[in-house]
């Protein structure tokens, strides 16, 4: 009997060695997981100390330190914790949102500033963005009905803004520019301008792979894209070009990718058609409709919870309300495999999209090699699960992660450069690390330097809840990126 949230379920051991499969239906999950428990410890605060910090919005071309904090090691991490709404999803409902016709209603939208660009650039493009707190209200103007923006579109740090609303902007009417902070103006997006171009899209680009991009809208012809690379960014792109182009759009990807995009389209009122790797939409007759649709909790935040759990033998972590979609759990599976004590309880289906509560015990984590189709998978998770390999038994080493050299920052560079700094054995190299595990010695207190990278900032956060001595991280607050609340959500649950 398949499941009724559309994909397979997991849960883990409790003591962490081997995932278990198992396939339940809606009367499975409502019998066996509403009887389970998970013991919750009463937290106490973290000494996260405020250096200083000034209110100001980062725009194009700045880069402001805001603040310091430091982290005080910790004995334990108990409690519950509940992260914020998922970015990749987040993005994609205002997007389609701002495209469909009529009122869009979106719950526990992402608080990230990532998300609230492409608020902005949809609210430049004539859709009405209503947004309190974590409640957005988008009224669309329909496939056809965004007008021109007066100026640039400032797309911030996101990657994602700048990448999928390119292949909008590319079927409208009129021309945009678009462009991002000095951070996002450096990486590449020639990715996504061969297949856009393919398509019939005129974009020129400073170098002819770097914002700021210009884009001449104008009618757009359907492909069939053979991905060099896996890019759930481009895959993306492509299919949202695809809503504009005559005749069927298809994508074929070298290795899954996130699904989010796909499943969205569908909830929105287009017709997604799959086959193997292979994904294609056709547009004739498409119409968007606005909905309601709650975005669940971000399993990329939530991960560095489990791997803070993971640190201390006697934790007890309860991780509320978190998207395991199957194409992004794959960290889940990283983690299993090296000991961790995972369990996923209550789950429940949302616009396509799983939702649930992970229960994280303290453990023995042993280490191991992530690389090759496992990669893409697990991309933005590296920065954590490399900032662990000192805790581990056998060090972490990443392979094939070359990609890791154009997010937000170098991240293979600066993950390298702050191990160090708190004393870990490191050995760099082109498409990756090695890093020593606990045989190397235990890390001590360091100032960390994320170069502006929201995730570099938390994971060196979370490893020095287990180093010897305090550990100050310089412009702490680029974790606003993704996760504003970050730190006082890590101090309610770190225990001294």
């Amino acid at each position: 009997m398949g499941c009724f949230c559309r994909a397979s379920c997991y849960n883990y051991d409790t003591d962490g060695r081997a995932p278990v499969f198992q396939r339940v239906c809606k009367e499975v999950h409502a019998a066996k997981l509403s009887a389970r428990t998970v013991a919750i410890r009463k937290p106490q605060a973290v000494r996260v100390k405020i250096l200083s910090s000034r209110n100001l919005r980062l725009t194009s071309g700045e880069r402001t330190i805001l603040s310091k904090q430091t982290i005080h090691p910790a004995k334990t991490v108990a409690g519950g914790v509940a992260p914020p709404g998922d970015k990749s999803i987040s993005h994609r409902y205002a997007m389609l949102a701002g495209i469909a016709e009529g009122t869009s209603e979106l719950s526990n939208f992402a608080l990230a500033a990532d998300c609230h660009s492409t608020l902005r650039c949809m609210k430049a493009l004539g859709a009405e963005v209503k947004v309190e707190k974590t409640l957005v209200r988008v009224t669309g103007r329909g496939l056809h009905g965004l007008k021109s923006s007066w100026r640039a579109l400032d797309a911030g740090n996101s990657g994602t803004t700048i990448r999928l609303l390119s292949g909008i902007l590319a079927g409208q009417s009129f021309t945009t520019k678009i462009a991002g902070d000095d951070s996002l103006n450096k990486r590449p997006m020639k990715r996504i301008l061969t297949p856009l171009r393919e398509m019939g899209a005129k974009i020129t680009a400073r170098d002819d792979n770097f914002a700021p991009l210009e884009i001449c809208g104008g009618q757009l012809r359907g492909i069939h894209y053979e991905m060099p690379m896996a890019s759930a960014q481009v895959k993306s792109a492509v299919l949202l070009a695809g809503l504009f182009a005559e005749g069927e759009t298809a994508v074929t990807e070298p290795a899954r990718t996130r699904d989010h995009t796909e499943l969205a389209l569908e909830e929105f009122g287009a017709p997604i058609e799959r086959h193997g790797r292979t994904t294609g939409i056709r547009a004739n007759g498409i119409k968007l409709t606005g909905r309601k649709a709650e975005v669940p909790g971000d399993l990329s935040s939530a991960v560095f919870f489990i791997a803070a759990a993971s640190l201390f033998s006697d934790s007890t972590l309860h991780i509320q309300g978190v998207g395991l979609n199957p194409t992004r759990t794959a960290v889940l599976d990283v983690f299993a495999r090296m000991g961790a004590s995972l369990q996923m309880l209550s789950l429940r289906s949302a616009q396509g999209e799983i939702i649930g509560d992970i229960a994280v015990k303290g453990s023995q984590l042993k280490g191991g090699v992530i690389a090759g189709a496992e990669i893409p998978l697990v991309i933005d998770e590296l920065p954590m699960l490399a900032a662990l390999g000192p805790f581990t038994e056998e060090g972490i080493e990443i392979r094939d992660a070359t990609e890791l050299r154009v997010k937000e920052s170098d991240r293979i560079a600066a993950l390298a450069e702050n191990l160090r700094r708190m004393g870990a054995s490191v050995e760099e190299r082109p498409d990756g690390l090695k890093v020593a595990g606990r045989i190397a010695g235990k890390l001590r207190g360091a100032e960390i330097e994320p170069h502006g990278d929201h995730r570099i900032a938390m994971a060196f956060a979370v490893a020095a809840l287990g180093a010897e001595g305090s550990s100050t991280i310089r412009d702490a607050q680029c974790a606003g990126v993704s996760y504003p609340t970050f730190y006082e959500d890590l101090a309610r649950v770190a225990e001294q």
